[in-house]
């Protein structure tokens, strides 16, 4: 049972627990036991994880979206007698919506997100972010469902925490143009012909971050700066010329922004993506960090440099579809999710994957998605032609 403390503090519900995003977002809630309670975790697959956590922090809702994982999770005795299961998509939806919960964080990989998104939007939770997908294929619908009923989206994505925290107490009247920091990945420093013989284990080989196979891919290719591009321009209501990104390799610097007198506002921290969870799910509170703060005693060095479109042809095609917007966006995400995919599986090569997005994106009209169905009819449509394609670009 709760203690008596139990409803001064954030009641969160943690979509995505067994990730390296839920991973980290334990770790804040473990260091702030009197102001963050765990009620409700999720995760795809992974119930023997999910049991882990739900036994550490007491938590009595539970969803897996794998519907055969949670059957076989319910008949293990693994999680404490009473413990509530919820399946598949509407499992993930009940969660959202979970009547004791304040905060969603959102760290589902991919568009499953979006439903179970717009669901704690319309209960009115606040949300926290770090699904860049789900803006990326229907930023229009999820930021118009969240002014209509008045949530609050506060982002994870260590770029966006940081473009919010700049843009906090200015006027976006004033606001020039935001330049968000990449590490330019595994392969920043290779020379270009080496590229063709890239590995899956070696583009797994982050510098800074301990991410997900998907995510490090992206950051390697950077389409994942990409996506969080086109985020940003959805989330703080940016045009596209308004959004570009620079080479930092430390990754202490998160982003810029500069303002119309010429004034640039940059948000530094360690990279660890601790500092942005805990932004979010305590907000407007800031108290002591899980890890420790920059030491300016020691040595610090901070290197930029422009990024190379030649080498990242992925940036490139981003921003082509920022300019062009529509359904451009939701289908190079989807043509990258199988991209990505099918390289991790070693059908393609590494430099097929923006190959493969750019055949997608010249085989579809782009118009402006009419609602959320036709939304998800374009993901399916890049994804099918996508999938058509990949015989093309085998290893």
């Amino acid at each position: 049972m709760p203690d008596s403390n139990s409803y001064s503090r954030k009641r969160v519900v943690l979509l995505g627990a067994t990730g390296s995003i839920g991973d980290n977002a334990l770790r804040v809630i473990n260091a702030h036991p009197d102001k963050l309670e765990l009620v409700g975790i999720a995760a795809r697959t992974d119930w023997e994880k999910l049991s882990e956590i739900a036994k550490a922090h007491h938590v009595r809702h539970v969803g897996l979206f794998d519907e055969t994982a949670c059957t076989t999770a319910q008949k293990s005795d693994r999680f404490t007698p009473g413990t509530e299961f919820h399946a598949g998509m509407a499992g993930l939806v009940e969660l959202a919506q979970l009547a004791e919960a304040d905060i969603v964080l959102v760290a589902v990989v991919g568009t499953t997100a979006l439903e179970p998104t717009l669901a704690a939007i319309s209960a009115k939770k606040t949300i926290a972010l770090a699904s860049k997908e789900i803006l990326v294929l229907a930023g229009k619908f999820v930021m118009a469902a969240a002014k209509a009923h008045g949530v609050q989206l506060l982002p994870v994505d260590s770029e966006h925490n940081s473009v919010f925290q700049c843009l906090e107490g200015h006027s976006q009247a004033d606001l020039r143009r935001i330049m968000l920091t990449a590490s330019g990945g595994a392969f920043r420093d290779w020379p270009l012909g080496k590229l063709q013989h890239v590995t899956v284990a070696d583009a797994l080989k982050h510098p800074n971050w301990d991410m997900g196979p998907k995510i490090t891919v992206d950051s390697a290719t950077l389409a994942n700066k990409g996506l969080e591009l086109i985020e940003a321009q959805c989330l703080f209501n940016l045009r596209a010329e308004q959004c570009d990104a620079v080479l930092h390799p430390q990754s202490i610097v998160h982003c810029f922004v500069e303002y119309e007198d010429g004034a640039t506002l940059a948000q530094l921290c360690p990279p660890s993506m601790t500092f942005p969870i805990q932004h979010a799910l305590l907000y407007p509170e800031r108290v002591a960090s899980v890890e420790p703060a920059l030491d300016f005693t020691k040595l610090l060095s901070l290197e930029f440099r422009p990024v190379d479109e030649t080498r990242f042809p992925m940036l490139r095609l981003a921003k082509e579809t920022m300019a062009t917007g529509g359904c451009a966006p939701a289908v190079l995400n989807a043509a990258n999710e199988i991209a990505v995919d099918a390289f991790l599986a070693e059908r393609i090569p590494f430099l097929a994957i923006p190959q493969l997005v750019d055949t997608t994106l010249q085989e579809i009209t782009f118009r402006e998605p009419t609602d959320l169905a036709d939304v998800l009819f374009i993901d399916s449509e890049a994804r099918r032609i996508a999938t058509a394609a990949l015989p093309n670009f085998s290893n």
